[in-house]
């Protein structure tokens, strides 16, 4: 029988796969001599066998009595003992942290019976029934499905009817009477008694544990996160501590450094006479970590003994869950804490500083998507109105949008186009998908560990938390602030820096980090600018792939090379033939039915070629001695042509007026020939400069051109030819040889590089042949994803995807991060046959995985040379490649 139980002594923090993060954490604590109450943790196995048969892997229940057994006899206490009750708690623990998603249940093991001998035991008859209405409550919801809202109508109602604000407040004899409340709901709901049997309450608890794996808020969050869906979560069982037993007792979350800012120093939430739910719901207004000095200085001074060693041990950023039971400090959890981008690069530089990482590891700690975060605009300050209210400043960014009080409600006028923000009482797992849609998240409760701040900053989401000042009523959809009222629809703007509400929208600035990236903004002026400035110059010391840009224009170039592109990988020139140059374009195409058809195309060809010169003269100066690839236009055809059906229009209209259709029939008629049913897949790319005499030649000369006039004024421009849509080396041989005569006749150039686009799947399978006529490869992954997939982003990304992401089919849209296992093979097979053919052949990525995390890693793992992205990526694609060097050194697999 696979051994599926482990106690607490026996795992350590490098078993996370199998104990899941929590139980992992708790048994390194255990280890480390803390005071962790006795428990056992269910592997991650015993959940995957679970889901994989439907049931409970035989066995399990004898090993976890066998552990309970040696819990037991080392407090001296029983499961369901009438007299001195054991009672456990039931959480859940993945490898990955995911707060709040999944299901936990507390105070299993009370029963009608062993409620009495908790309240002689403790001295508390308050408490225990406190306990035992919590129990009933958390178990009806997590465990048999009973809404939430049931137990909170008759919570509510005993309190109103007690006269009595909070639930602390309810007496003794209130609470008794709410337990039979409880029950009667709990009844109503199943059909049966609330369990009086302690170890069925266990089972039942483990397996819903289990089950809550795969809930819906569960599947979203790892979704969003990345987070693989066949992990399963480990379940962790331990010994209750109380921190509701009265004024010496209490619950809280503490960080060894501030987790919004970086800052070191003793960051928290505390709350007197209350359990860990209380605090992580944001149920109740917590006070700050530093009040727990003046109310129990013995338990404060162990707990900052405690985080300090534990930031040592963990050489980081460490989020800690504790209780005090009448004055005795427990640990209940710790892990490397979520934090917010700011946080993350001040945190790394911080630990550089102290001596406890190196910049490799520094460098591993950020990542792209915390610096494009980093990159926001902010509120203008200076144009902000008086704040409506002030509440806790729990995850930075400036978020601005219309209110909406339902988390669906918020998804709905997302996916409509609506910018929103999501307002709660507080938030609960059941709000993520409203979470996820909205711009940010403002509460009336909680704090920075409430599951709000939580939630927000492991996404990156702005949230303001704890606004006490406002009245919510969401049965209303409006809050009030001292007579304001502020419906649904209504526009708002939170700061999650410093906790502002403001009614309106507030105007916006750009970020500090994206001035420092535009030069206006030195490092050295904050802790976070210096931060990111260290990390960028490792990552760049560290990476082997050279980072371009995408850019079109020159002011884009500019912007790019001040962000650090090391050249231009993509200059799309079919963007250089719209608006008032259009019209050239049609005469070219309407040149094929005049009489003089040559004259009418050398006349239309010789009207582009200085627009074209000028383009390119902007572009190479700008990107004065870097590379410009240059892509010879590629268009699908219909893009520079009027709609077939508007120009039927005009014409019908014409004749039906008895008027000479003129230029628009001529120009229907040419229309009508080429009209394509799939243009995506049509007289596009290579076929278009093969069908159309002289128009890549006419942009080869401009390009030489504007080469030759940069040179003459003594720049140094590095032109690259690049030709679009090759399925064959045929293909490409014919354009070379053209380009080459052209290149010839103007002369006195550097050398010019003439290569081919990869996004074809037969130039992939054939590259090694066309390698022979290409002195580089680059990769168009947007159209070698659909053409490898099947399908046309623009047709598909608003229909099926979101089912086909809702049913597990994609994790990640295949046009955001690169599909490696289909198209990634593609890549990896048209690189390792150009370069057998090829020793010298220069290989990059032109499509916008060019500027995904998670595709760079694999692009620099198969030894591509650079990879290209738009400018305001740059940065992110530059710390990247740095990053994906430095973790393939440390695993000893850097790519050729």
């Amino acid at each position: 029988m696979p051994k599926y139980v482990f106690d607490f002594v026996e795992g350590g923090k490098d078993l996370k796969d199998l104990l899941g993060g929590k139980g992992a954490n708790l048994a390194e604590m255990t280890r480390l001599g803390l005071p962790v109450p006795p428990g056992f943790t269910i592997s991650t196995e015993a959940c995957r066998a679970y889901l994989a048969g439907g049931t409970v892997p035989d066995g399990l229940f004898d090993q976890v009595n066998a552990h309970l057994q040696l819990v037991e006899e080392r407090l001296g206490k029983a499961l369901g003992d009438p007299a001195n009750p054991l009672l456990l708690s039931v959480r859940s623990g993945g490898k990955f942290s995911m707060p709040g998603m999944m299901d936990t249940v507390l105070d299993i093991g009370l029963t009608d019976v062993s409620v009495q001998g908790l309240a002689a035991q403790s001295g508390d008859p308050r408490f225990a029934w406190d306990s035992y209405r919590r129990l009933i409550g958390m178990f009806g919801k997590t465990v048999c499905g009973v809404p939430g809202e049931a137990f909170e109508h008759e919570l509510d109602a005993h309190k109103s009817h007690a006269g009595v604000a909070t639930d602390a407040e309810l007496s003794t004899a209130d609470l008794r009477h709410l337990v039979d409340a409880y029950k009667k709901v709990f009844h109503d709901h199943t059909g049966r008694e609330f369990p009086q049997a302690p170890h069925e309450q266990l089972y039942l608890a483990i397996e819903a544990v289990f089950k809550s794996w795969n809930t819906e808020r569960a599947v979203l969050y790892r979704r969003q996160e990345r987070i693989p869906q066949d992990l399963g979560t480990a379940v962790n069982v331990m010994a209750m501590v109380f921190g509701n037993l009265g004024p010496d007792s209490g619950t809280g979350v503490a960080f060894t450094r501030d987790p919004a800012t970086g800052v070191r120093g003793v960051y928290g939430d505390y709350l007197a006479n209350a359990q860990g739910e209380d605090v992580v719901a944001g149920i109740r207004n917590t006070v700050p970590l530093q009040e727990l000095e003046r109310i129990d200085r013995h338990s404060h001074h162990q707990l900052l003994s405690i985080m300090d060693k534990l930031e040592h041990h963990y050489r980081d950023l460490c989020d800690i869950e504790f209780t005090i039971e009448r004055g005795k400090l427990w640990m209940l959890q710790t892990r490397v804490g979520k934090r917010t981008p700011a946080a993350a690069f001040t945190i790394a530089a911080q630990l550089v500083d102290e001596g406890v990482i190196d910049l490799d590891e520094a460098l591993r700690r950020v990542t792209g998507a915390q610096l494009a975060q980093l990159m926001f605009p902010r509120f203008d300050r200076a144009a902000a109105p008086e704040p409506l209210a002030v509440g806790v400043p729990a995850s930075p960014g400036a978020a601005s949008g219309r209110v909406v009080f339902d988390a669906a409600r918020a998804a709905e006028r997302a996916t409509a186009g609506d910018k929103v923000i999501l307002v709660r009482r507080e938030t609960n797992p059941d709000d993520l998908p409203g979470m996820i849609a909205a711009q940010g998240i403002l509460t009336s409760r909680g704090g920075k560990t409430s599951h709000a701040a939580v939630v927000a900053r492991g996404m990156g989401k702005t949230c303001v938390c704890g606004a006490d000042a406002l009245d919510v009523d969401t049965d209303s959809a409006r809050f009030t602030v001292d007579g304001t009222v502020v419906s649904e629809g209504d526009v708002v703007s939170i700061d999650g820096a410093t906790g502002e509400v403001f009614l309106g929208e507030v105007p916006v600035h750009p970020s500090p980090v994206a001035r420092y990236f535009e030069g206006e903004e030195p490092a050295g002026q904050d802790a976070l600018l210096d931060a990111v400035h260290r990390l960028m110059l490792h990552a760049d010391r560290s990476r082997r792939m050279e980072v371009r840009a995408n850019a079109d224009t020159g002011g884009d170039a500019a912007r790019a090379r001040r962000f650090g592109a090391e050249g231009i990988g993509l200059c799309r020139t079919e963007h250089m033939f719209l608006g008032e140059r259009r019209a050239l374009v049609e005469r070219l195409i309407l040149a094929e039915t005049a009489a003089d058809a040559d004259g009418e195309r050398e006349a239309a060809l010789a009207a582009l070629l200085p627009l074209q010169r000028a383009d390119f003269v902007e572009i190479f100066e700008a990107m004065d001695g870097l590379p410009v690839t240059v892509r010879l236009i590629d268009p699908p055809l219909h893009e520079f042509l009027p709609p077939l059906e508007e120009l039927t229009a005009k014409v019908a209209r014409a004749e039906a007026l008895g008027q000479d259709p003129g230029r628009d029939g001529a120009l229907l008629g040419a229309v009508r020939r080429m009209h394509e049913q799939n243009p995506m897949l049509g007289l596009r790319g290579v076929r278009l400069g093969l069908v159309v005499p002289g128009l890549f030649a006419m942009q080869v000369r401009a390009i030489a051109e504007a080469a030759a006039d940069c040179a003459a004024r003594g720049r140094s421009p590095r032109p690259e030819i690049m030709v679009p849509l090759v399925a064959a080396v045929q293909e490409l041989e014919a354009v070379r040889a053209e380009a080459e005569r052209i290149l010839d006749e103007i002369g006195g150039l550097p050398h010019v590089r003439i290569g081919t686009m990869i996004e074809v799947p037969r130039a992939a399978v054939t590259a090694g042949e066309i390698a022979g006529a290409a002195e580089f490869f680059s990769f168009g992954t947007n159209d070698l994803t659909q053409l490898g997939w099947g399908f046309s982003r623009d047709d598909v990304e608003g229909t099926f995807f979101p089912r086909y992401l809702g049913m597990g089919i994609f994790g990640v849209s295949p046009f955001e991060s690169l599909d490696v296992p289909g198209v990634g093979r593609l890549v990896r097979m048209a690189a390792d046959e150009g370069w057998a053919a090829r020793p010298d052949l220069k290989i990059g990525v032109c499509g916008e995985h060019g500027g995904d995390p998670d595709s760079i890693h694999f692009f620099h793992a198969i030894g591509l040379d650079y990879v290209s992205c738009s400018p305001f990526r740059v940065p992110v694609a530059r710390l990247e490649a740095g990053r994906a060097a430095v973790a393939s050194a440390a695993a000893g697999s850097d790519s050729r």
